[in-house]
């Protein structure tokens, strides 16, 4: 049996050997899921070097292949840094909570497995209700249970749309195979090449939702205000992640075809979703609905990468994903750190470079690498989805993105101008930071730095998309 198909046991079992734990150690069961996802990361990825030419495995319908294995190790990383961030927040039921974050990890792995679009949809369900709950999980938080309502009313209606769009692309093709979809549209007559493009209409619709895409986006600043700040994080990372991999298993897999399509659809939803993301950041002073609209805009920028080629789209689009999550985990873990003695707003930030420079350093670092500025990890990853989509000629598309990051770039420097150049108007309480945190943002800080000027990140994932 293949190593892959171990892990892959291996990381199902996880949430319910959590929750088994739990029930005697609350420390124990941490420890195992922080240790475990560790653990499981460098596995796939020692794995994943030593067999960097035969990395496809399928066993009935489970998959296991170059592009799915870069998906488990982002999911994995998402969730460690998401569960120590949580450590800092005063959570009850702590191994139900870790075993919850798990269960969505697991989601989107079931998602890069599956062969046929039953199982795909499965997936994305697992890797989206369990958020649900986290959303809402500090029951006194009145804040926190409206964001949840919203989320799970706006997630119904997207899934009802969704599962309508494959119930047509079932219809269409006949089966639930992704063969059998792709060599469908291969000799699609006129008449049902009309039935694709609804069903298409309908699936890109419902992962608009997920994706927090023009105009399904209304439900991101509400739900990030109100979640706990490491629910917020694994939302921005895991759920962006999951998604973009159901589109890009669906538009380079069975509905290849439809390639111009697809690019022209994504084109006009990847400016819109730049565009009304960089305009709603502009007037924020809150913090996390600055990141609300910080990670709509960075969801337009991804969905940039899925407008190329296969192997360049792909590659593009998931190196973008590794370089966001160190960036923005590194914010989220700063504004944890905020969070703890002061209000989350920008005025908190004032004074930050004379209290504390290395917190303002690292605010300056997540802040450019989210801008796009170089030499810094963010830069090369808009560089690698602009790339993509300048394979295909389409240029319109490039320049208008490029425009809007010299945009964005204004709002990030209010993160800059509150912490380095904004004077205090009030005492401000001291900030503490745990050995914990110290830790990963060291980690955090090293990343967005290193990969910024070392990025042959990219020519590996390149060699293990396909």
């Amino acid at each position: 049996m293949s190593p892959f198909i171990i892990l892959d046991c291996l990381f199902i079992l996880l949430p319910f050997a959590v929750l088994a734990l739990g029930l005697f150690s609350k420390k124990g069961a941490t420890i195992l899921a922080n240790v475990a996802a560790a653990g499981l990361f460098v596995l796939y990825a020692g794995f994943s070097v030593c067999e960097f030419e035969n990395l496809n495995t399928k066993i009935i319908t489970w998959n296991v292949n170059g592009f799915g294995i870069l998906i488990r190790e982002l999911l994995l990383l998402s969730f460690f840094l998401a569960s120590v961030l949580s450590e800092s927040s005063d959570l009850k039921h702590r191994p139900e909570f870790l075993a919850a974050m798990l269960f969505v990890a697991v989601g989107g792995m079931l998602v890069v497995s599956a062969q046929e679009i039953l199982s795909l949809f499965i997936g994305l369900e697992l890797a989206t209700m369990p958020m649900y709950f986290l959303v809402a999980w500090n029951k006194s938080d009145s804040r926190g249970t409206e964001a949840a309502l919203k989320y799970i009313l706006m997630g119904s209606i997207a899934t009802a749309v969704l599962l309508f769009g494959m119930g047509y692309l079932y219809g269409f093709a006949g089966s639930l195979s992704y063969v059998d979809i792709f060599n469908a549209t291969q000799h699609a007559a006129s008449a049902d090449f009309n039935l694709l493009l609804i069903a298409v209409v309908f699936i890109v619709t419902g992962m608009g939702f997920k994706l927090t895409l023009f105009p399904f986006h209304t439900w991101a600043p509400d739900v990030y205000e109100g979640a706990p700040t490491s629910v917020t994080a694994y939302i921005s990372v895991t759920s962006k992640a999951t998604a973009l991999a159901f589109l890009g298993i669906l538009v380079y897999g069975p509905l290849s075809s439809l390639g111009f399509v697809f690019q022209t659809i994504f084109s006009v939803l990847a400016m819109a979703t730049i565009f009304i993301g960089n305009l709603g950041a502009l007037k924020q002073s809150r913090l996390r609905r600055f990141m609300a609209y910080s990670s709509i805009a960075q969801a337009g920028y991804i969905l940039i990468g899925l407008c190329g080629g296969v192997r360049l789209g792909m590659s593009s689009f998931i190196y973008y994903l590794f370089l966001y999550a160190f960036s923005n985990y590194l914010m989220f873990y700063l504004i944890g750190i905020i969070g703890k003695s002061r209000p989350e707003n920008f005025d908190s930030l004032r004074g930050l470079s004379k209290q504390s420079p290395i917190l303002a350093v690292l605010f300056a670092i997540s802040a450019f690498s989210l801008a796009g500025i170089p030499p810094l990890a963010g830069f090369i990853g808009k560089w690698m989805v602009f790339a993509s989509a300048a394979s295909v000629q389409n240029y319109v598309l490039v320049g208008f993105a490029a425009v809007n990051s010299v945009i964005a770039l204004f709002y990030y420097l209010q993160v800059i101008k509150a912490s380095w150049v904004s004077e205090a108007k009030e005492e401000l309480a001291p900030l503490s930071v745990s050995f914990s945190e110290k830790v990963i943002l060291a980690f955090l800080g090293f990343a967005v730095l290193f990969f910024g000027v070392a990025p042959w990140l990219h020519s590996y994932i390149y060699g293990l998309v396909l």
